[in-house]
């Protein structure tokens, strides 16, 4: 995801190396690090929260406005300017397919993901409890100062609405997008970066979680991780110690990716081998994998 720690470290270390050459793309990247923290808070915060109230959904609109505003800077700023850089232009193609991994998880319509989704009518009745309780708060704030607390202008209240949220985000079928520029970053990363490259293994995790997450195709999940790793065994080039540890991090992960859905025996479970519809809130993921991105 474009919020992955791998991903954050290479932004850092490329922004630093190009900044003599081009302060323009330095800065930018500098802009999209902060931006992927910002993101990973919230995807932690949405992840913990599953109740649909109106804190749940101002951060989703969050989440959505900092994928949106990080796929503007990476598409104008970033990727025109990478056909020099082998890390950096496998890390951008990486990046496009992670804000749409986003549209896809939040915004796809129809829903694929088991991501929590926008409802109305739960944002509207927590802001009538919200607007209930300001009311009293200024009721007795009028007894013990005079003239009562300032509130803002009519206008600038900021309320949540599905009318907001489209404002910000159309929703739409991203699947097909982001499906397309998810194979682009790995085909391209399998051709620039050797086998055991961190950054090669953050695509194929996060694009096997993708399959898994969206496009519910647990086989060519597996398939993917599996690959993945073997080619990892079979790389022979050298890696410094703190590669070395973000992959064996990722290894880790895909080793889960490919169990991912079967049983203790290697079977498929029941539930695997039913055909894909949106999933519940209640849906318990495997061990070490209750982060799908």
């Amino acid at each position: 995801m474009a919020s992955s720690e791998v991903d954050q470290k290479y932004l850092g270390r490329l922004a630093r190396a190009v900044e003599n050459d081009n302060t323009i793309l330095s800065s930018t990247l500098f802009k999209i690090l902060g931006l992927s923290l910002r993101l990973s808070e919230k995807l932690v915060e949405v992840k913990k929260q599953r109740k649909p109230d109106a804190t749940l959904h101002e951060n989703i609109m969050r989440i959505l406005w900092l994928a949106r505003e990080g796929l503007k800077m990476l598409q104008e700023y970033v990727i025109p300017f990478v056909s020099n850089c082998v890390e950096l232009k496998v890390l951008a193609y990486k990046l496009r397919a992670s804000f749409h991994h986003i549209f896809v998880l939040f915004r796809n319509q129809p829903r694929v993901s088991n991501m929590p989704g926008w409802d109305p009518d739960a944002v509207s009745a927590d802001r009538e409890k919200d607007i209930i309780s300001a009311d009293d708060y200024q009721q007795t704030m009028r007894h013990t100062l005079e003239g009562g607390p300032v509130g803002p202008p009519p206008g600038f209240e900021a309320p949540v609405s599905a009318l907001s949220l489209s404002f910000l985000l159309p929703a739409k079928d991203y699947l097909p997008t982001a499906h397309q520029y998810f194979e682009e970053a790995a085909q391209l990363a399998d051709r620039l970066l050797w086998g055991s490259h961190s950054l090669r293994l953050s695509v194929k995790t996060e694009y096997a979680a993708f399959l898994y997450e969206c496009v519910h195709d647990a086989n060519g999940s597996r398939s993917l991780a599996r690959n993945t790793i073997n080619e990892v065994y079979e790389a022979t080039e050298g890696m410094d110690d703190d590669m070395f540890r973000d992959a064996c991090e990722l290894v880790t992960v895909l080793g889960k990716m490919m169990k991912r859905g079967l049983g203790s025996s290697n079977t498929l479970h029941s539930k695997a081998q039913a055909p894909p519809s949106v999933h519940s809130a209640e849906a318990t993921p495997p061990i070490g994998m209750e982060n799908p991105i």
